[in-house]
């Protein structure tokens, strides 16, 4: 079992910034891939940042050069840098893990509003 817990998120105006986070913690030796998916209203829930090996983090194509990932070398804690904010990016943010043996796990999610 993995648990996950976020902080950051809010109200935040366009143009703006903020930034997430997420600790992993449990079995975290397991841990094959860890990153970020959104889902807004009414929407389906999309990769936004996939740490895909120690060199390769994939980015949705929607928040390339706005968006980034960085680790905490001496533990399972992420950060999402969020920058050049939009209003499109108002939705409700999930950290996810996923073990080398297939099992996924989900963070509770943090609300973030970008306000036009």
């Amino acid at each position: 079992q993995v648990q996950l817990v976020e902080s950051g998120g809010g109200l935040v105006q366009a143009g703006g910034s903020t930034r997430l986070s997420c600790a992993a913690s449990g079995s975290i030796f397991a841990i094959n891939l860890m990153g970020w998916y959104r889902q807004a209203p009414g929407k389906q829930r999309d990769m936004v940042a996939l740490v895909v090996n120690p060199t390769r983090t994939d980015y949705g194509d929607s928040v390339k050069g706005r968006f980034t990932l960085s680790k905490d070398p001496d533990s399972k804690t992420i950060f999402l840098e969020m920058s050049s904010l939009k209003p499109e990016d108002t939705a409700v943010y999930y950290c996810y893990v996923q073990t080398y043996s297939s099992d996924v796990f989900w963070g509770q999610g943090t609300q973030v509003t970008v306000s036009s």
